[in-house]
């Protein structure tokens, strides 16, 4: 997120159903999203979601694919 949009970005994002949980990092990224969906087409259309809120400026995606 970038500068004053910050705090509306995160207001939006918290009103996407798909975002379980929201965390602040003090890594490359500075919020990580947890997602939920049911399939694939719902997650694209998550990421699309996300991706045009006013401060998102780069967005990467990890599937978490077993609990080990």
């Amino acid at each position: 997120m970038a500068g004053k949009s910050t705090t509306q970005g995160i207001r939006r994002l918290r009103g996407l159903t798909a975002i379980k949980t929201l965390h602040t990092t003090n890594d490359n990224w500075d919020l990580v999203a947890d997602i939920r969906s049911a399939n694939l087409a719902e997650f694209d259309h998550v990421l699309r979601e996300v991706r045009i809120i006013d401060g998102v400026l780069n967005s990467e995606t990890s599937l978490l694919l077993s609990t080990v």
